[in-house]
């Protein structure tokens, strides 16, 4: 096993959602252990509210991991993920359609500085506006791919995979 990776879904979506599913898929083909916590419960308590119950279940997922693990979010996936990050050993963060904040929630998006981090955005996000993500990323320097594509990725799936695994790569 080269690593593992906990893949988080974002809000209204569930542990079987197409970019978390392709992207386990991939990491598996490469060596990797992967596990994708179920939110959907969480989910059912609104944006800011969902996200301490996440972060608990996240954070128990870091724990029974065998390594430090690299952890994947989309969303909402990715706001815990980074949060998560402050407070246990990882050993990267892969975000997509990043919100750098969520109306109602005290605490902005953050992560550690020392960890490895990619972010990948589309152009035509109407839920997380790229300004903020960018922005994020610009300020910390974790290097981007900016897509022609919505708030979903879906139609530029191959070239996040291309760049997940560049990232895997990156890291063993």
């Amino acid at each position: 096993m080269r690593g593992h990776i906990i893949l988080s879904h974002g809000s209204d979506s569930g542990p079987d959602a197409t970019k978390v599913s392709a992207l386990a898929a991939l990491a598996e083909s490469l060596g990797w252990s992967t596990v994708r916590p179920d939110y959907r419960e969480d989910d059912a308590r609104g944006h800011a509210g969902s996200i301490d119950p996440r972060l608990a279940r996240l954070s128990a997922a870091i724990a029974a991991s065998p390594m430090p693990p690299v952890l994947v979010g989309s969303s909402m996936g990715a706001f815990v993920s980074g949060l998560a990050s402050l407070d246990a050993p990882v050993a990267g963060l892969f975000l997509l359609a990043l919100p750098a904040r969520i109306p109602g929630y005290p605490r902005a998006f953050a992560v550690r500085p020392d960890v490895p981090a990619f972010l990948v955005h589309g152009y035509e996000d109407d839920v997380c506006p790229l300004d903020e993500a960018l922005g994020f990323a610009r300020r910390h320097a974790i290097p981007a791919l900016l897509v022609r594509d919505d708030h979903r990725l879906g139609s530029t799936l191959p070239d996040i995979e291309a760049e997940f695994r560049r990232f895997l790569g990156g890291l063993a």
